[in-house]
């Protein structure tokens, strides 16, 4: 299986546009963020966690030629506002597999009614097949996906689990019946957007907490805002197995 980070930064990547922050300066690439994504793909599969205002030049950048679908961890801007992109792979597909819970589903229904609704459908616009998926594991072809309910401050969100490698994204509270299915992880990929606390936002401290909590063999730090600091930076702090993700890492597992 190979993960591939499509974008590691926040809701408004790094650098933020007109900021003169040291870090939205930085030089260093791994500095430079797009909206958070993942491409996962093995054997002849290919998926994308979430699609967000980047996910044209993701897709460019990656120079990914397909996919068979998109899962998403819920509705917010910075994870779904890349969805009418997904016309070249609804032209190849006939219509792209997506995974959602109901209430995002219902949302992106409403967001993009002319991609959603087949009685007013556009001309040319993208076309999906919808996949309600709550608690459950599901099967995308012979991988199991099991989804862990998290919170995003007050807001129910979901992470993935693809065998025995974790996805996390927006995380601030996990309930302890969600954190059993999190034991014992070859890769733990997981949120940590800035040292000072955020109400909806694991910071790094909490980050550290959690990891230390599940024990996971490696962690990968994403969703990172510029006020974490610079990247060559804060990984001489972490733990020996704890790294911070960067726009166009591969992982190979």
């Amino acid at each position: 299986m190979k993960i591939t980070f499509l974008g590691t930064g926040t809701s408004q990547g790094i650098p933020v546009i007109s900021s003169t922050h040291p870090v939205c300066l930085s030089t260093d690439k791994r500095d430079k963020r797009l909206r958070v994504s993942i491409l996962i793909e093995w054997e002849d599969y290919t998926y994308v966690v979430d699609c967000g205002p980047d996910f044209r030049y993701q897709m460019l950048r990656a120079n990914v030629q397909k996919i068979n679908g998109v899962l998403f961890t819920h509705d917010h801007a910075d994870h779904v506002m890349g969805i009418d992109d997904l016309r070249p792979f609804s032209f190849q597909l006939g219509a792209v597999p997506v995974y959602a819970q109901k209430r995002v589903l219902k949302s992106l229904s409403e967001k993009f009614d002319y991609i959603f609704n087949d009685e007013n459908k556009y001309p040319g616009a993208p076309s999906v097949v919808q996949h309600e998926i709550d608690s459950e594991p599901f099967k995308l072809f012979n991988l199991e996906v099991t989804p862990i309910k998290v919170l995003h401050g007050k807001l129910e969100i979901l992470g993935y689990k693809f065998n025995n490698i974790a996805y996390l994204t927006d995380v601030k509270t996990i309930v302890l019946e969600e954190k059993e299915k999190l034991k014992n992880l070859d890769i733990l990929i997981i949120n940590a957007i800035r040292f000072e606390p955020h109400h909806s936002h694991l910071n790094l401290e909490e980050a550290l907490a959690l990891i230390e909590e599940l024990q996971p063999k490696k962690t990968y730090l994403t969703h990172i805002s510029h006020h974490l600091g610079f990247h060559a930076e804060v990984e001489k702090i972490l733990p020996t197995n704890v790294f911070i993700a960067y726009d166009e890492l591969v992982l190979t597992v």
